[in-house]
């Protein structure tokens, strides 16, 4: 990939965001989504790493809102605006959302990964950001990072390889 420049890592069920000169990575996405902004204005670039699509199911005392796409990604919006990225020059990219495991019943609650995909896209429909370039679906994990200077991701995966969109 890229020298090791200042690489910010994203765990699951967290997010992060990257100004200037720098890297911003997760692995492990199998159904988790890692959902990325980025203001190139700014060379701004911010992840969250998603992993359940609503927060209504939440059990936990103390809510993690970066595990659930409905409380994740307002906050990443939100600390991205705060460090000067502009809303109406956000672009999204994202990958993940797979479908690891394949079940004879259970219904679509056992659907994690599309339904993960699904609520991000419905957020970014929600505040008008473009979906420039996803790799979600199929059935393998995946590791990403994005570049803060270029706004371009990289995702590999042990079967399907490397990839940038």
């Amino acid at each position: 990939m890229i020298e090791e420049q200042n690489v910010v890592k994203v765990g699951m069920a967290d997010l992060n965001v990257v100004k200037t000169s720098g890297i911003i990575r997760t692995t492990g996405l199998g159904s988790c989504v890692g959902l990325t902004l980025y203001d190139k204005n700014v060379q701004l670039a911010g992840m969250a790493h998603v992993m359940l699509p609503s927060s209504e199911i939440a059990r936990e005392g103390q809510l993690n809102i970066a595990k659930y796409a409905d409380t994740a990604l307002p906050e990443l919006l939100k600390r991205m605006t705060d460090m000067g990225a502009i809303r109406s020059r956000l672009v999204a990219k994202m990958a993940g959302g797979a479908q690891m495991f394949t079940f004879s019943s259970g219904g679509d609650h056992m659907r994690i990964g599309p339904r993960n995909v699904e609520a991000c896209k419905l957020f970014l429909k929600e505040y008008n950001i473009p979906l420039l370039a996803e790799d979600t679906g199929a059935n393998y994990g995946r590791t990403i990072e994005m570049n803060c200077i270029t706004g371009m991701l990289s995702i590999r995966s042990v079967q399907m390889g490397k990839k940038e969109i």
